[in-house]
């Protein structure tokens, strides 16, 4: 029987459960529009539009959310949650809301890293996949690594997130590729292994990564690196100069919370480093989200 509706809605991205005792997977929305691309940020007609046929079938379920939908571009803005914070601080911290069709749902917030002081740094939805994880392997501390647009390092003592960095080598790469001189070289019809293994040495190499990137364009125009390689090179020298900076103030194992490809080159990246590794296992996002519901009482 459905116990309640998880989703994890980001900026490009959309994913929804339906979920059963203990969290059981009964059926699932794989994909959908991330909050950037909902016409006319209505959310309201997006979320019916997405979930309609589960809602018709069990309008009563609970529905909790968390990712940029609870950012200022989003559906809700919620406030940060300082650090360090735990399930416990993210189940006392929803926020709730009605629907125009009288739905409620139940938002988790963000966390806030130096809100008063220094350089502050924030996260949406990576704290509920780390809650995920904790719950999911009962380990209550560690270095963890979410790869994407935006990378977050984060660190978890004693079952609480105490720390973390983030990392726009996602998006650089994007625009390097894109709109710079870079990418007028780049053909991607192919990938590289040996480049991107290639491009990893460059990241932990010496001087600033701005004189270090222009690589990416001479080795190619002195016909040391293919146009087909390039793409690769260029994503592993953003990469190991990522994952250098990171171990460079952090030690140990090293739990990689990704799907696909991205995750995959981050472990090989790491693996290059000389640091331990693991992949977590998939769904951490529908596990934080049971997590903090269960602990919220909005499921019993």
């Amino acid at each position: 029987m459905p116990k309640l509706i998880a989703i994890d809605w980001g900026t490009s991205s959309f994913r929804a459960w339906l979920l059963g005792a203990r969290g059981t997977v009964l059926d699932e929305v794989p994909s959908g529009p991330g909050i950037l691309s909902v016409p006319e940020g209505d959310f309201d007609a997006a979320f019916e539009t997405a979930l309609g046929h589960w809602l018709s079938t069990h309008p009563d379920l609970p529905v909790i959310a968390s990712g940029m939908i609870t950012s200022r571009n989003g559906w809700i803005e919620t406030p940060y949650l300082p650090l360090p914070l735990d399930a416990r601080s993210l189940a006392d911290a929803l926020t709730a809301h009605v629907t125009k069709r009288g739905r409620r749902l139940h938002f988790v917030t963000g966390a806030v890293r130096n809100p008063d002081h220094g350089l502050p740094d924030v996260m949406r939805g990576e704290e509920t996949e780390i809650i995920g994880h904790l719950a999911a392997s009962a380990v209550a501390e560690g270095l963890f690594v979410l790869p994407g647009t935006h990378s977050k390092w984060a660190w978890v003592e004693d079952g609480r997130l105490t720390g973390f960095d983030t990392c726009m080598t996602g998006e650089v790469f994007a625009i390097l590729r894109d709109h710079s001189i870079l990418g007028r070289l780049i053909n991607d019809g192919s990938t590289s292994s040996d480049a991107f293994r290639r491009g990893l040495e460059a990241g932990r190499g010496e001087g600033a990564l701005l004189t270090r990137i222009f690589s990416a364009r001479s080795l190619a125009l002195m016909d040391r690196l293919e146009e087909g390689e390039i793409a690769d090179y260029l994503s592993g020298l953003l990469i190991g100069d990522e994952v250098a900076g990171a171990l460079s103030s952090a030690q140990g194992p090293v739990t990689i919370i990704g799907r696909g490809d991205l995750a995959e080159r981050y472990r090989v990246a790491l693996a290059h480093a000389g640091a331990e590794a693991t992949l977590a296992a998939p769904g951490m996002a529908r596990a934080g989200l049971w997590e903090i519901a269960k602990l919220a009482g909005v499921i019993g």
